[in-house]
């Protein structure tokens, strides 16, 4: 059985006196893609950012690589290799693509990081036909091909990707999504949420649904496609 990277038991977040997440377990194993879906306002971003200590943690554990990290700065998990794809991409709008790449490696000190720069290129050739635009001037999609790769930077052992389909054109989602299943048949393991349930669900391995702070539903992503209650409440129909 593949090595258990992250694990999360009795999770609870608060803002204020309002409880976002409730209590909630989850795991991810090493090489696995795992779909946390829900509809908006599920705790499913606040469940990522307590993970990644952008969010205090009220109540529960969490362990990465098999030790305790609640607590610890989002910038000392990145360090670690669990890295953060977030909601709204957070590019450094003034700074060039290769720039925003470089950033993404800024905890490294190896020779290897304009070879890498190479690889998220071969990923994204738009990115490397515009090497020295300005990031806020692209698209939202390009924006986010480039919030991607420079996570990729960071040369990850679990990525958690919020919600990387949001407000893109159908078109870009296809190409993001095409891209996710790249990274992850790449040997990334992959922590993806997302409210386009079809699309997570299809590509991952298994998943979680979380409902007003709760996970309700779990187990393999095809089983929950194909789920009546699944299908009725997150695919209309």
């Amino acid at each position: 059985m593949a090595a258990t990277l992250l694990k999360v038991r009795g999770l609870k977040v608060a803002y204020g006196g309002i409880q976002a997440v409730k209590g909630i377990d989850f795991e991810v194993h090493e090489g696995e893609l795992v779909s946390l879906i829900g509809a908006n306002g599920a705790g499913k971003t606040t469940t990522l950012k307590a993970v990644t200590g952008l969010q205090p943690v009220a109540m529960g554990d969490i362990e990465y690589l098999g030790k305790p990290i609640k607590g610890q700065g989002a910038w000392d998990l990145a360090r670690q290799g669990l890295v953060m794809i977030p909601e709204g991409r957070g590019t450094f709008t003034r700074m060039t693509i290769v720039e925003n790449l470089q950033m993404g490696a800024y905890n490294r000190d190896d020779d290897e990081i304009d070879a890498d720069i190479e690889k998220v290129f071969g990923i994204f050739p738009r990115l490397k036909e515009r090497a020295e635009q300005l990031a806020g001037t692209m698209s939202g999609g390009e924006q986010q091909m480039l919030a991607m790769g420079r996570a990729l930077m960071a040369r990850p052992k679990v990525l958690l990707l919020d919600e990387p389909s949001m407000g893109l054109s159908p078109i870009m989602v296809d190409k993001i999504f095409e891209v996710v299943e790249t990274i992850h048949k790449q040997g990334v393991t992959m922590l993806l949420v997302e409210q386009n349930a079809s699309r997570a669900l299809s590509l991952a391995d298994r998943g979680y649904v979380m409902d007003s702070g709760l996970v309700t539903m779990s187990g393999e992503a095809k089983a929950l496609l194909h789920d009546p209650r699944v299908r009725e409440a997150y695919l209309g129909e």
